[in-house]
């Protein structure tokens, strides 16, 4: 799926919000009607223009770090990179890193970083394998606000999802209390 970096994130509604997902366990997510604009970065498809360079060490850690600590817009599907060469073996679990491959080549939902005041990025989970392995150079927008993201920085509701701007009154669903 492909959008231009920075347009307007189209995926889903303003209405549907985001989903959250506790990374830890995964039973616990809390969707939020969106307060904020969201931008994407990082849509990327085969014969579509993209950006690509050598991004900033410091920039790529914070990267994973972010990939590790939140999900977003969780899914049961699996979107598999086509910007890589051959699709994945029937054989090959989609979440090992193929053969000279620094991250694994599929996905199964979002990040949200957070902007300038109202604003996020939304960004897909391949993001850290589009950068590492196919070069992926996003917006200096993008790569300032992942270095500004303070992880430890999260709503008073829900302090175990890695984003601040989550409203008290969000819906939670917990799997472990149905």
């Amino acid at each position: 799926m492909y959008y231009d970096d920075l347009s307007p994130y189209a995926y889903s509604t303003p209405e549907e919000g985001d989903n959250f997902t506790e990374v830890e366990t995964g039973t616990r997510f809390v969707t939020a009607r969106c307060a904020y604009q969201r931008l994407n970065v990082g849509w990327l498809e085969t014969g579509r223009p993209g950006t690509s360079g050598p991004a900033p060490a410091a920039f790529t850690s914070k990267l994973l770090t972010v990939l590790k600590s939140q999900g977003v817009n969780e899914t049961l599907g699996l979107h598999e990179c086509d910007l890589c060469a051959e699709p994945l073996d029937d054989a090959h679990p989609w979440y090992v890193p193929r053969p000279g491959h620094r991250r694994a080549s599929a996905g199964t939902g979002e990040i949200r970083v957070p902007g300038a005041p109202g604003t996020a990025y939304a960004a897909p989970s391949l993001i850290g394998h589009y950068v590492l392995d196919h070069g992926y150079l996003p917006p200096r927008e993008f790569i300032d606000a992942v270095l500004a993201f303070d992880l430890r920085d999260r709503s008073t509701a829900y302090p175990w999802i890695a984003f601040p701007w989550i409203p008290d009154d969000a819906e939670l669903y917990d799997a472990l209390n149905e």
